[in-house]
């Protein structure tokens, strides 16, 4: 039974709701966790109830589960049973009432200018992998996509004479200026490093050193190896590079509404709070200007 409804249920997440590989794997993952902890107290799926569910957000807790975590898997045992419920396979949700752990927001952490050219001039161009690394640094900060966009890019995503890329997730397809610099940094990899790297049959952009789709691993652990050789001290990822490219438009006077749309956000509170990081440096301006500061 385990097997057939979370095999159902993924299959309706990406066949019926659209949702990308990666979103679909987050929940699949969510909801055989909670499988498996239910079937170890005796219950399945259908026969799980509030209390049940309870006891598995007090099991996760006792692991030590961030917050962010124990939300993300009660939202994906709501989704489950909202599932079951359209499917007339139970009647009610059972997780619907089930608090979600009130979450402080944290800033995003953000580069300086420096350290971002520290990051970006630390891959060595001389081998095929340094170009490859190179590229996929300077695109990440250059267009602010996100992780899941830069590695599923695909070779003819790219439009080298006008310097766009083409960010496609699920049905949203959006088109993103790329800089000079960045564009240079693609060209060469395009050239001298893909054709050594990729496998004949590979259409994604950045590949790995087997030829094939780089990974979300893949690249997290690029960003931390080159942050760690530029001496950059703040624990960064990915997400860094994106947050960073958002803040240092604003700082140098771009517009919310155009920030939103090259980062792809549905909704405009998202963007704002770049606009909080890039007057971060308010106090800095004050007690430099203010006379009695």
């Amino acid at each position: 039974m385990e097997n057939i409804v979370v095999t159902e249920f993924c299959r309706y997440l990406k066949e019926e709701k659209n949702m990308s590989e990666n979103t679909v794997m987050s929940y699949y993952r969510d909801v055989r966790l909670f499988n498996s902890y239910i079937n170890s107290e005796g219950y399945d799926v259908l026969g799980a109830g509030k209390l049940q569910i309870m006891d598995f957000v007090a099991h996760l807790q006792s692991q030590g589960k961030a917050d962010s975590s124990l939300s993300r898997c009660i939202a994906s045992v709501r989704a489950l049973y909202s599932f079951l419920i359209k499917n007339n396979a139970v009647k009610t949700n059972p997780a619907l009432d089930i608090k979600l752990p009130r979450q402080v927001k944290r800033m995003p952490s953000v580069l300086t200018k420096a350290e971002v050219e520290s990051l970006l001039e630390c891959p060595c161009i001389s081998s095929p992998r340094g170009i490859r690394d190179k590229a996929m640094l300077e695109v990440m900060y250059a267009t602010g996509i996100k992780v899941s966009e830069l590695i599923s890019l695909k070779l003819d995503d790219v439009d080298a004479d006008l310097g766009y890329l083409k960010c496609i997730q699920t049905k949203n397809v959006r088109i993103v200026p790329i800089g000079r610099c960045a564009m240079n940094a693609l060209k060469n990899y395009l050239t001298i490093a893909r054709p050594l790297m990729a496998n004949p049959e590979t259409v994604t952009l950045f590949v790995n050193c087997n030829g094939d789709e780089m990974s979300r691993q893949g690249f997290w652990k690029i960003v931390k190896e080159y942050a760690k050789k530029s001496g950059i001290k703040q624990d960064i990822n990915p997400h860094t590079l994106r947050h960073s490219f958002a803040t240092h438009l604003l700082e140098n006077g771009a517009d919310l509404f155009s920030i939103q749309e090259m980062l792809g956000h549905k909704d405009i509170s998202s963007t704002q709070v770049y606009a909080k990081l890039a007057h971060s440096g308010i106090r800095e301006v004050y007690n430099k200007a203010h006379p009695r500061a």
